[in-house]
C-alpha cells in the first residue's frame, strides 16, 4: 500500500539475525523501519523527537526487560506498540496487554499474519477517513472528567491528569463520539473480522473503567451489553 512507505515503525530487537527476518518482511510490504538493539537506543529516539507510529518491541532486551520498555512508551503515549516475543505464556501476554502494548505476538512468527498485525495498529492509530478531525485544541467534558485527543491527555474534576496510551485513547474517543449507543468489539477496534479469542479490546475496556469509574467491577460508564458489545452511557460535551 502507498501509504504504508509513510509510516514509521521503530524495530527494537537485540538478536541481528531476527532483525533481519522482521526487517525483511516489513520491506518485502512496503514499510520502512529503523531498527534499534537495545530499550536504551530507542528511549534517546524518543527523547530526540523523533517518535515512530509504531515501535515493535522484543521482550527479551539486554538493558531492560521488554516490559520496562512497553511502560514506557505507554507513558509518551505517542505511538502503537505490538510485542514480538519468544514469551509465550498467557501471564506474560496478559501483563504486556495490561501496561499498554496493542497486541502481542510470539515467535516464531508468520510473516502475513505479523503485516496484519503491524497494518491494524496502524488502523487504530489513526483517525477513521469518513471521520471529521479534531480540532488539537478540542476536548470532550463528561462526568467531571475532560479529555483531549490531541495529547491523549485525561484529567479528573480535582485537575489531575493522566496520558492514556493510543490503544487507550483511540478506544475512549471512539466511545465519547458515539455516547450512548451500543459499539460492537469491531466497531470499538476498527476491524471488520475481529477474532472471537481476541480479548485485547477486553482488557483495554478494564484499564480504562480503572480509570474512570468508582467501582470498576460495577461499572456505570462503560457498560457491557452482553452478546452485543459496549455502551458509554453519558452524556458528553465537545468544546
Amino acid at each position: 500500500m502507498a501509504e504504508d512507505l509513510h509510516k514509521r515503525i521503530c524495530l527494537v530487537e537485540d538478536d541481528p539475525h531476527v532483525a533481519r527476518l522482521i526487517g525483511a518482511t516489513l520491506r518485502d510490504f512496503g514499510f520502512a523501519h529503523d531498527w534499534r538493539r537495545t530499550g536504551a537506543d530507542l528511549l534517546r529516539l524518543l527523547r530526540s523527537g523523533e517518535v515512530p507510529d509504531l515501535c515493535i518491541v522484543d521482550l527479551g532486551l539486554p538493558d531492560m526487560d521488554g516490559m520496562e520498555l512497553v511502560r514506557a512508551l505507554r507513558s509518551d503515549g505517542r505511538c502503537g506498540v505490538l510485542i514480538l516475543t519468544g514469551r509465550g505464556d498467557t501471564i506474560d501476554r496478559v501483563m504486556g496487554l495490561e501496561l499498554g502494548a496493542d497486541d502481542y505476538m510470539v515467535k516464531p512468527f508468520e510473516p502475513r499474519e505479523l503485516i496484519a498485525r503491524v497494518r491494524s495498529i496502524l488502523r487504530r492509530c489513526t483517525a477513521p477517513r469518513d471521520a471529521t478531525p479534531l480540532p488539537l485544541s478540542t476536548v470532550a467534558e463528561f462526568a467531571g472528567w475532560r479529555f483531549a485527543p490531541g495529547s491523549n491527555t485525561l484529567s479528573s474534576a480535582d485537575g489531575e491528569s493522566s496520558t492514556l496510551s493510543t490503544a487507550e485513547a483511540q478506544l475512549l474517543k471512539t466511545m465519547l463520539q458515539h455516547p450512548n449507543r451500543i459499539l460492537t468489539r469491531e466497531q470499538l477496534m476498527g476491524e471488520r473480522n475481529l477474532s472471537s479469542f481476541d480479548r485485547s479490546i477486553d482488557v483495554r475496556i478494564s484499564r480504562l473503567r480503572r480509570k474512570l469509574e468508582d467501582d470498576p467491577q460495577n461499572p456505570k460508564l462503560i457498560k457491557t451489553v452482553y452478546g452485543a458489545g459496549y455502551l458509554f452511557a453519558c452524556a458528553v460535551v465537545w468544546r
